[in-house]
């Protein structure tokens, strides 16, 4: 009797996921992921206004009435440009705001956080154009306008005007506008521009939809959570040129490494952040409730930004993947030892760990007998991958001895271990 094939939800093959646990690019399997992402974030969205509803008794009424104006407003945008409002509620840093906003305590911590669909409502409205007059107050005199900038006002509060296609600020309603304006200058994709004194865009990097967002407030996690991933670059402080030479050197040696691979990151990296150097060491990072976003401090050269993209990529897509189809239970009390960490891990930490440093072996293996790439790096790869090969091997053979894994997490455990198989019967090019 023949077996009949797994099924997953959300459309999800059985041949798109042994893709993904291959690490392989994939087209079809992000497209998947993305979808889910976006239904992800749907629900997230509503469970928050359940909560407020909920909950209302506790909620400022003021911060309630515009909570309430501006989820209007957010659904009129998304009945007339759904595009403009799924790329918002996939922007990373909406992930960490609903994160944050349906954990929080009830109370002043609450109303603070439900202030930010002011800004996302009105982000949506802006770039789905038409006539707009809205006032919305800006927390320490900054309005900050997902993935697009953020506008120094210095006031508690402002209005926003748009006509045709040019938006106008007053702060606090006066009658004269400030001297930064926006202007719709792509209605098709709905992006905005913007110039004059106080503001300050969100850039995107070359060649790429990705953004360099060293603005946004909620591009790291508050408190406890954001200090562990690290201490986020303020604009003044950003080398843009640097950056945008860092991701044009990663491409290019993509391209010549592994095209598909090129393909895929500029397709899913929605946002680079950038980090605070700590000490001597390179920093990288990836937020479960924000896939997409690659937090790292700046590297040193291509080679590195290369290394992190493809790693936290596969961070990325795992998180999302899990959404979909759980890979294992609630974090029991086992813990590991992996070699390319000192601290022991869960067995969620092991599986993410061996996924990411899986596809970074893929790269290597592919660095190493690639023709184009530099040298040095070439030289270097065949040991790392040597290395890591051998640690990622350990690491599957943990997980294949768990009881934590679901049956789709002992699956993808099992496409893994097979990719693994494959990358070390391939012979290395000597260095």
């Amino acid at each position: 009797m023949n077996t009949p094939p797994p099924s997953y939800p959300g459309g999800l093959t059985a041949d798109a996921f042994a893709r993904l646990a291959r690490t392989s690019p994939d087209p079809a399997g992000l497209a998947l992921l993305d979808t889910a992402l976006h239904t992800r974030r749907l629900l997230l969205l509503k469970a928050l206004l359940v909560r407020v509803q909920r909950q209302r008794a506790d909620v400022d009424p003021g911060v309630l009435d515009r909570f309430r104006r501006s989820w209007e407003l957010l659904e009129q945008a998304e009945h007339h440009r759904p595009d403009v409002v799924r790329d918002l509620l996939v922007y990373p840093s909406t992930g960490v705001w609903l994160a944050a906003a349906l954990a929080a305590p009830a109370g002043p911590a609450l109303d603070r956080l439900l202030a930010r669909l002011d800004a996302l409502a009105l982000t949506a409205a802006l770039r789905s154009g038409g006539p707009l007059d809205l006032t919305v107050p800006t927390p320490d005199g900054l309005l900050s306008l997902p993935g697009t900038g953020r506008l120094r006002t210095g006031a508690a509060r402002v209005r926003a005007v748009m006509s045709g296609r040019t938006v106008r600020f007053h702060p606090d309603g006066a009658a004269h506008p400030a001297p930064a304006t926006l202007i719709l200058a792509d209605p098709a994709r709905g992006a905005l521009t913007g110039h004059g004194p106080g503001w300050s865009p969100v850039r995107r990097l070359p060649r790429a939809a990705a953004r360099l967002d060293d603005l946004d407030p909620y591009r790291v996690p508050a408190g406890p959570g954001g200090a562990a991933v690290g201490t986020p670059v303020e604009h003044p402080d950003t080398d843009h040129a640097a950056w945008a030479d860092r991701w044009r050197a990663a491409q290019e040696l993509l391209r010549r490494t592994d095209p598909g691979r090129a393909a895929e990151v500029a397709r899913a990296v929605r946002v680079v952040v950038p980090l605070v150097r700590r000490g001597p060491r390179h920093l990288g990072a990836t937020l479960s409730a924000a896939p997409g976003a690659v937090l790292t401090s700046l590297p040193a050269e291509g080679q590195g930004m290369t290394e992190t993209l493809v790693h936290e990529l596969h961070h990325s897509k795992l998180a999302t993947l899990h959404e979909l189809v759980p890979l294992y239970g609630p974090r029991g009390d086992a813990v590991h030892r992996v070699g390319w960490r000192p601290d022991p891990r869960p067995v969620a930490g092991v599986l993410h760990g061996a996924y990411a440093h899986l596809a970074l072996a893929d790269l290597w293996r592919r660095a190493a007998t690639a023709d184009g790439v530099p040298g040095s790096w070439r030289s270097g790869a065949g040991q790392q991958f040597d290395d890591i090969h051998d640690q990622v091997g350990e690491a599957l053979a943990i997980l294949l001895e768990s009881d934590e894994l679901t049956a789709e997490g002992g699956e993808f455990t099992h496409q893994m271990r097979q990719h693994h198989a494959s990358l070390g019967a391939t012979p290395l090019a000597a260095g």
